[in-house]
């Protein structure tokens, strides 16, 4: 469906499925629990307490994780294809979202790093969820960078319509120099913290860790925050009201999709209690010690585990915490065998 460039509509539709009250809700409730959780095991850590405490914690953290993720990735795609029809304002929501997926899930990996860096196929799989979640935020950030650029942030244009020629531009609000400068600054981070989160990821021996973990985490909280306060702050959802006029308060109301989103919140303490009532078996958070591959690929020899942390030298990881992948690096360099 072509867009129409030329002509803006008074008003549009919701669209609940990426602005409704449920959708928004599920992203910063996740965004909550799993950013103290964060703080949990960060801190916990730096007072050099037994990881064996916080195995249902880890668990929880880590599902929360996912969750928000292949959630954010999952929303960027639906409003990527839907540009065509899609108005500035439910596209910078969802930028918004996804930025937010980003923070919490970096404050994560600030606390579960030494759990991905002990099996190569989890962390290699939390890299590409973080390499997609960022190309896409970056789309959206570009194509808001050109509605700001040509006036068209809060109108009933589509997104898609700050490619053509034929749309009107507008005259530059009052805060243009404020959000364009802002929308290069928030991409240019993205880059910067995707980078440090990859060497943070794969890296083998780490000075500082805990200064390292603290710091992220004030930062990835700040983001948090920032990103969550835009988005009750222009939802309609939150009765605030949207730049644009929409047609109907469909965002606002409770529906089955909307209840949905927050009940799926519920999944991952189902496992917690599968767990605490001895139905399902969870490893402690330590390194196994494997003595081929075909055990460190299929996770056997879980009899043999070690501390994640050497207490013995705290501060510095232990390079047998590291497991490389079998095609390149090793546990003390990241390309040679």
């Amino acid at each position: 469906m072509s867009a129409n460039c030329t002509n803006a509509p008074d008003s549009v539709p919701s669209d609940a499925g990426v602005a409704g009250i449920g959708v928004l809700l599920s992203f910063i409730i996740t965004a909550t629990v799993s950013l103290i959780l964060s703080a949990s095991l960060i801190f916990q850590e730096a007072r050099n307490k037994s990881s064996s405490e916080s195995v249902l914690r880890r668990k929880l953290l880590n599902s929360y994780s996912d969750q928000q993720i292949l959630t954010g990735i999952g929303i960027q795609s639906i409003g990527l294809a839907k540009v065509s029809s899609m108005v500035p304002y439910h596209f910078f929501l969802i930028w918004m979202l996804s930025l937010l997926s980003m923070a919490v899930h970096n404050a994560t990996l600030l606390a579960l790093a030494r759990d991905f860096r002990r099996d190569w196929v989890l962390r290699w799989m939390r890299q590409l969820f973080m390499l997609a979640n960022l190309v896409l935020s970056c789309v959206y950030g570009v194509y808001i960078l050109r509605a700001v650029e040509r006036g068209i942030n809060d109108s009933t244009f589509p997104i898609s319509c700050v490619w053509e020629a034929a749309t009107p531009s507008f005259a530059p609000s009052g805060n243009y120099g404020l959000s364009f400068a802002g929308t290069i600054v928030v991409i240019a981070g993205n880059v910067l913290i995707f980078a440090l989160a990859t060497w943070y990821l794969h890296v083998r021996t780490q000075r500082f860790y805990v200064l390292f973990q603290v710091v992220g985490l004030v930062l990835m909280t700040a983001f948090s925050i920032g990103a969550t306060v835009r988005v009750a702050y222009l939802a309609d959802a939150f009765a605030r009201g949207p730049p644009i006029k929409l047609s109907d308060n469909g965002e606002a109301q409770w529906s089955f999709g909307q209840l949905l989103s927050v009940a799926i919140l519920l999944l991952p303490l189902v496992s917690i209690v599968e767990i605490l009532r001895g139905e399902i078996k969870c490893a402690p958070p330590v390194t196994p010690d494997y003595d081929d591959d075909k055990g460190v690929l299929l996770g056997e020899g879980a009899g043999e585990q070690q501390e994640l942390r050497a207490r013995s030298n705290a501060g510095v990881r232990r390079a047998g915490d590291f497991q490389p992948n079998p095609f390149w690096g090793s546990q003390t360099n990241l390309f040679k065998k």
